[in-house]
């Protein structure tokens, strides 16, 4: 049996609370993969492609699922996901959104740039909550991803 411990997750969000609160669900629901968080969408891209600040990250390991904000300082996550989907080394990672926007025209942007998945953060704690679990269950023990690029 894979052990799901060394899946990693990419939560890119600038809200502290929000961090916290996602990853504080994540484990409520027994999902133990590791999890780096980056703040705004230029660290994002720098983690991706081992630039800036990442520049000496190993590349050799990418996240197993992204949990992107769409209103991000620097860049925003529209920009990230269509540079993530445009590079052979990140055009197959799931990427999920998570938001607050409930705009129309935010989901669909998010889909054409190449969303796996939109979730709404502004809903209840626990609905939420269980969302996220559902989802990290989903992505990293059920999903079957492509073996290589």
């Amino acid at each position: 049996m894979k052990d799901f411990s060394r899946k990693l997750i990419l939560l890119v969000d600038d809200s502290q609370d929000d961090e916290l609160l996602t990853i504080d669900a994540l484990r409520s629901g027994g999902i133990q993969s590791s999890i780096s968080v980056v703040r705004d969408g230029a660290e994002a891209l720098d983690w991706f492609f081992g630039t800036g600040t990442h520049a000496n990250r190993d590349l050799s390991v990418m996240p197993d699922v992204v949990l992107l904000d769409l209103k991000l300082p620097k860049v925003n996550g529209l920009e990230v996901l269509l540079r993530m989907r445009a590079d052979r080394r990140t055009r197959f990672i799931p990427t999920v959104v998570l938001s607050s926007s409930t705009q129309s025209e935010d989901i669909a942007s998010s889909y054409r740039n190449g969303a796996n998945s939109y979730l709404r953060k502004a809903m209840d704690f626990e609905q939420f909550t269980g969302a996220l679990q559902c989802l990290g269950r989903y992505w990293l023990h059920y999903n079957q991803a492509p073996l290589s690029n």
